[in-house]
């Protein structure tokens, strides 16, 4: 026999699309910037820190890059000349990519200077401040200082 309140105790849970319980990560991912650097490569925070704050992976290679073709230049022609002839190209690629990069960049930086330029103003003389000891060489900083004093 059932009880009169079994009736009232039944509560069936309908959902309905896009709604329901919901799961969510709260802890933070931080696996966006560096994704290469897994818990498995060593120490992760060894890695991280050693990526972030000492060379990124590009700069340790390109000055290993630098070194190796250094010393099969001295060497006598015994390495694998398609291979030697590969990182090369490589170095020369990355070269181009790079000036094109710095070049965009400073095309960048020029079309915002001049529009503040047009404008004119506190803002424009607020920018030369920050800017002319940053563009003028440390040399030339030097030079004038020791002139003034």
């Amino acid at each position: 026999m059932t009880s009169p309140h079994s009736f009232w105790t039944w509560s069936p849970q309908f959902y309905f699309p896009w709604s329901g319980g919901v799961m969510q990560q709260i802890d933070p991912d931080l696996t966006w910037f560096s994704q290469w650097i897994t818990p498995g490569a060593g120490n992760a925070a060894i890695e991280q820190k050693a990526f972030t704050g000492v060379a990124s992976y590009g700069k340790q290679l390109g000055l290993i890059t630098d070194v190796l073709l250094a010393i099969v230049d001295q060497a006598a022609p015994t390495a694998e000349p398609k291979a030697v002839e590969e990182l090369r190209r490589i170095r020369s690629r990355i070269e181009m990519l790079k000036a094109v990069e710095y070049t965009l960049a400073n095309d960048q930086i020029i079309a915002q200077v001049n529009k503040i330029r047009e404008r004119g103003g506190a803002e424009l003389h607020e920018l030369s401040a920050q800017l002319l000891p940053l563009l003028t060489d440390t040399r030339q900083q030097q030079a004038l200082r020791n002139l003034a004093g």
